[in-house]
This record gives C-alpha cells, structure tokens and sequence, in this order.
C-alpha cells in the first residue's frame, strides 16, 4: 500500500473502524520507519483488508463487491480480454445501456479507467473489490496463475500447430494402438492438460463442449475452477486423443462410455478413470485423476479429533456387525473405508473387497472388480467371496435388497462388513435399509455403527492469518462470544501454495452414531429417523455442523466452509 493511500486513514475514522489515537501513533510510527500509514496498520493488525476496501468505497460513493460470493457468466468475462483484464487487474461484472460494471481495487486510479474507457468504447462503473478477491477472480475466470499463463503461450505454438484434419487415428496409433508420435503437437497438448491438472491437485478434469467454446475445468479441493481452454476447433482432436488413450470406440459418439488411462507425472505413475457422455454440443469427457502415492490412508489424516478417533478405531477392530458410512457422492466415503481396511490390514486377517470400479490397489487385499456386461454384480460377487472365508468384507455401495441381504447375513455370520449408503445423516441410513426391503429386526441385530461425514476444505497452512467471525457466521453457527475467547479463528488471506484461495488440502467432519441396545429397540420397532435421531443425541451424538464447529474453533477450516458443507443440518 503506497503513501498516495495514507489519506485511507482519515476516512478508516470516520467509518469508525479506526480511533484517532491509534491513527495518531500509527502516523509517528509510519513517519520513523518510512512506511504508508495503511501499511503499518495492517502489518500490525489494527484493520483489516476488508476494511481498507470498505474506505475506499466509501471515498468515492462505489459499491463493494464481494468476488468471492458471486458467479459472473460467461458472457460479462468475455467484455474484457484476459490480457487488458490481468494488465489493468479489473473483473468485468456486466453491461447494460452503455455501461460497463468493473470490481477493481483502486477507484481513484484515473488511468487505468480512462484507458478502460477508451479500449472498451463504454462509460465505467466501478466496484470496489480487495486486491485479494481480484488476484482469485483473476485465477478462477482467466487462467489459474502467472505459472498458467506461461504455459497457455507455450500452448500458443502447439496449437497453432494443430487443424482438424490432423484427427487422423491410424496416424495416431499403430498396431497395437500404442502412440507412435509423443512429440506430436496434439499429444503434447492433451499430455500438458493432464500435467497442468495434477500439478495442481485436482481430482478431476472436465472437458464440455459449449455451443461456441470448448470449456476446460479442474475440481481442487472439492471446487471446480474455470481454465484458459484450447480453442473450440480442437475439441474433436483432444476427444478423440482420450477416447484412443483410454480404449474407448471413436468411431461411437451415440452412447456413454467408460475407460482408464495410465500414465506419469514425473516419477509418480497415476491413473485416469475415463467418462465419455454425448451431449448437445459433442462428448463431454470426466477425468477422474487417482493418484495412488498421494492417497493418505492414515485415520488421523481424516481429519479426526482423538476422541472420535478411538471410536472409532474401537468399531473397525469388531470380530463382526455392519459399519456403514454415508453421505452423498464426492464425500470421501471411500478413502475412509480404504483407511478402515489398510488400519486392520494384518497377517492373520483375510480381507476382500468389491468395488465398482476398483479406484486403488491395496497391498495384500483381495480386491473384485464388479462388471455388469458379464454379470459380475455385487450380489454375484458377494456370494462368491463368502465362500473364500474372508474375516472382513468391503463392500463399494449397497444399492438393492439383495446386497443387503447378503451383506447382513455375512455380519452375523462372524463377518466384519464394510459399506456405503447414500443418505444426508447418520441415523437416516437405517430408514434408508428398511425402505429397500431389510427386516427391522435384521437391520437392529446386525448394525454396529452408522457414521455421515462431508469433507471442508482447510485453512492453508502458509497464509493462515486469525480472523474475527461475522455475526452471520456466529449466528448460522450459534457461536457465543464466551466460545470464542479461548479460540483463534482463522483464514487464508490467499498465496501461492494454495493459489489465491486461502484453502489447501481437505479434511472430513463426521456424525457417528454407536448403536446400543435401546437403539436397537427403537430400529425393532420402525421408529421414524427423527426419533432415531433424537436419541442418538441424547447418546451424545455429536452433528454434521458441532462437528465442524470444533474444528473451526481449533483454526482447522472456516466457518463458511462449515456452513456450506452442512446447509442441511440443524446445529
């Protein structure tokens, strides 16, 4: 923050976010160490960010725009070029009668909105945004990083290397479908978009043909984020690159279909789980990346707190019974049964899975890939496998009657099983069970615990900086003053290692339910899942959200990611 910006400080005490005697001392000291005023302040916490922002608009009458809060369509992106947008730091917003609506974090920068002016042929109206917020929105709509951009100019000479005519797949492949060309400019590209990802984190990469553009998306940390894609021409080339990578026909665009690509980054060997779906506008592809060094199997990098994790460890060392985990799709339930599995993982323990499909190989763990076309189902495989005298069974989701009903047979039959169900909490998993036509009785004798779990994004570790809650949060959290003395709340004020977000890495929060006898009374006699509930908290059951309450308390994750995370649950 330059010395131009210390007339800020005037208006920080008239906004009465800043007292005249700390204005005062901040000058002294400012003026004997050579700084701006709004630097000192903010180095020494005395304002925050948001409250420099706030200044600024309210010196110029703008409006502040919280970039963070808001999707921005497609077509207010396209107003400005990402090359005027990243040299002049602005976020077009919209435009109407004439006018267009820019977040930008200076609104006294005459310069830089003349030259919009004048580039654009449109009058300015400027919103106010942190630096912050702007750096993100940068990222999220125009490219990820400076480290992006480079590469978007290395693709530059690739694709210019590229026309449709060289979707040619006998050139692309030899006998044996193997690539005869790695230098080729359209594998390079396809190769570099896979790279990009990886190198980023993300789980998974989705290329969706629009009606005039090819869009590109990689979903970090459980979030989708928009980047700079190669030309709509291409998009037949690179879909027809993946479907040739990962076995698929390229000759049938009708029908979904389904592959795997394997390949390496750097030293590390991952796969690519491979979804082809039609659309209105040509294939989309889903790109699930699984990285197998980088899966975390530890129970304490699930994000437990010690007491849940001792129950937890108590209900996966069981002899038998059923542990159930659910929530919905992305929730992370099966790195949890795969941390399940490699904690008990021993010797003298048979262990056999099936899954749909088999996402990790497991050391000295039977896994069955189930395969419908052939009628390998989960029942089928179920059946099966009880035979090969297993003491655990894992298995991917129960779906219908008759994998329950195996399932449940197994556990009361010495066998420790493992599962999935689709269900918002805890307790509704039992309802869930009886609906799809399993006994009371059967659902009462052979449940051990049922546990729902989410997955927040946390706090980066790097640019981490305590925060004060909002009375929204406070209120959406029922946090009470009194609470968060012994606490420090934090978040990440947005950096390189977690690119601008403020977020790197995610962590789980869980609602464990331990059924005991008077639980197993109630599943007897078809009590609604509400009931089932209320007596899970009289158990001590701790929610969704109390759950995630305490990790926000202990600085782990925000209280908007908790929020989001659990909008269904009552705290």
């Amino acid at each position: 923050m330059a010395e131009k910006d210390d007339y800020l400080a005037d208006v920080l005490v008239d906004l009465g976010l800043l007292n005249a005697e700390q204005l005062a001392k901040a000058r002294s000291e400012a003026q004997a160490a050579g700084v701006g005023v709004i630097d000192l302040l903010l180095a020494n916490k005395a304002i925050r960010t948001a409250d420099v922002t706030q200044a600024k608009a309210a010196q110029f009458g703008a409006e502040v725009v919280q970039l963070g809060t808001i999707q921005i369509p497609d077509e207010a992106i396209s107003i400005i070029p990402r090359h005027v947008a990243k040299k002049y730091r602005v976020i077009p917003l919209f435009k109407t009668d004439g006018k267009v609506a820019l977040a930008i974090s200076d609104p006294s920068d005459i310069n830089t909105i003349d030259s919009l002016t004048h580039l654009l042929g449109a009058e300015i109206e400027p919103r106010v945004a942190s630096d912050q917020d702007i750096e993100a929105a940068l990222n999220k709509y125009y490219g990820a990083s400076e480290k992006k951009a480079i590469e978007d100019e290395r693709f530059k000479d690739v694709i210019q290397e590229l026309t449709e005519s060289e979707v040619n797949v006998a050139a692309a492949t030899d006998d044996d479908g193997t690539a005869i060309d790695a230098d080729a400019p359209l594998i390079r590209l396809v190769n570099q978009l896979i790279i990009d990802a990886f190198k980023m984190r993300a789980s998974d990469i989705h290329l969706e043909p629009m009606a005039k553009r090819f869009r590109l998306r990689y979903r970090i940390d459980g979030m989708l984020h928009e980047m700079k894609a190669p030309p709509k021409r291409l998009q037949p080339a690179i879909i027809a690159r993946l479907k040739i990578q990962s076995a698929m026909s390229i000759s049938e665009h009708r029908i979904p279909q389904d592959g795997r690509i394997q390949t390496k980054v750097g030293n590390k060997l991952i796969d690519l789980r491979v979804s082809c779906l039609p659309t209105n506008h040509g294939e989309s592809i889903v790109m699930r990346i699984l990285d197998k060094e980088g899966l975390k199997l530890g129970l304490p990098e699930l994000g437990f707190f010690t007491d849940d994790q001792q129950t937890f460890e108590k209900v996966i060392s069981l002899p038998d019974g059923i542990l159930l985990v659910t929530g919905p799709t992305g929730s992370g339930k099966t790195t949890t049964l795969y941390s399940c599995l490699h904690f008990i993982n021993r010797p003298d323990r048979k262990i056999i899975t099936v899954e749909d499909p088999v996402e990790y190989i497991l050391a000295g763990i039977n896994q069955v890939q189930v395969s419908e076309t052939i009628g390998l189902t989960f029942a089928a495989a179920l059946r099966s496998i009880l035979r090969q005298a297993p003491n655990v069974i894992m298995i991917g989701e129960i779906r219908d009657l008759e994998t329950a009903s195996i399932a449940i047979n197994a556990s009361l039959t010495g066998h420790l099983v493992f599962s999935t169900l689709h269900t918002n909490d805890a307790p509704s998993a039992v309802t869930r069970l009886i609906d799809i036509g399993v006994k009371p009785f059967l659902v009462a004798s052979s449940t051990r615990c049922l546990m729902a779990q989410r997955l927040v994004r946390k706090v980066c570790k790097k640019c981490g900086e305590p925060y004060e809650a909002t009375e929204q949060e406070m209120r959406a959290l029922n946090l009470t003053s009194d609470a968060l003395k012994s606490a420090t709340l934090m978040k990440g004020r947005g950096c390189a290692n977690c690119s601008n977000t403020g977020n790197r890495g995610r962590m789980g929060i869980f609602e464990i339910f331990m059924i005991d006898d008077e639980a197993r009374k109630l599943i007897y006699d078809k009590v609604s899942s509400s009931v089932l509930r209320a007596r899970a908290r009289e158990m001590g059951m701790r929610t969704l959200r109390e759950d995630g309450i305490r990790k926000v308390l202990a600085g782990l994750t925000t209280p908007d990611e908790v929020i989001r995370a659990t909008i269904g649950d009552e705290a």
